[in-house]
């Protein structure tokens, strides 16, 4: 299987030279980084969101009653 390269591209708006380079090891574990760190934030997200719909249906109210309820 043929590894995949990432490049950047990098445009010049002064000259208007385009130029792409492959990402170097840093600028790829940054990006492993980032892209780690999104899927926690999505888990995150999601265990909150199961959380408050349970918290809803325990407690018999839509979201827009609790709104009012807390607003």
């Amino acid at each position: 299987m043929a590894k995949e390269i990432m490049n950047i591209t990098i445009h010049n708006v002064e000259t208007g030279e385009v130029s792409t380079r492959p990402m170097t090891k840093d600028e790829l574990d940054r990006e492993a980084q980032v892209a780690k760190n999104y899927q926690i934030f999505l888990s995150e997200q999601e265990a909150k969101a199961t959380a408050k719909a349970a918290l809803l249906e325990k407690l018999g109210i839509t979201e827009d009653e609790a709104r009012l309820l807390l607003g």
